[in-house]
């Protein structure tokens, strides 16, 4: 996790730079949630690959799943939000 604690006040940028930076700041924590989903996805296929596969006899009742899915809508979902405040900062006439 960022210690934003840390980070230096920030100098008297151009809108442009500043733009930037936050653009930058917005594919930095898209990648990061990417990276967390594709652990989830991973993660759930290391649950079922120890499920008994094609058995019509067997019934696993998954308590990890639900909170897997769950987990990998809402970083869905933040990963949207991030996107559309990527997008809504390019469209205001300078690139980000």
């Amino acid at each position: 996790m960022l210690n934003l604690a840390d980070t230096p006040p920030q100098v008297a940028t151009s809108e442009a730079d500043s733009q930037r930076l936050i653009a930058a700041d917005l594919r930095l924590l898209i990648a990061q949630i990417e990276t967390s989903m594709r652990r989830i996805a991973a993660a759930m296929d290391r649950e079922h690959s120890n499920d008994p596969e094609g058995s019509a006899d067997v019934f696993i009742l998954d308590d990890v799943t639900p909170r897997y899915a769950t987990a990998n809508a809402a970083l869905n979902a933040c990963r949207a939000g991030l996107g559309h405040a990527l997008q809504c900062l390019s469209e205001s006439g300078n690139p980000a």
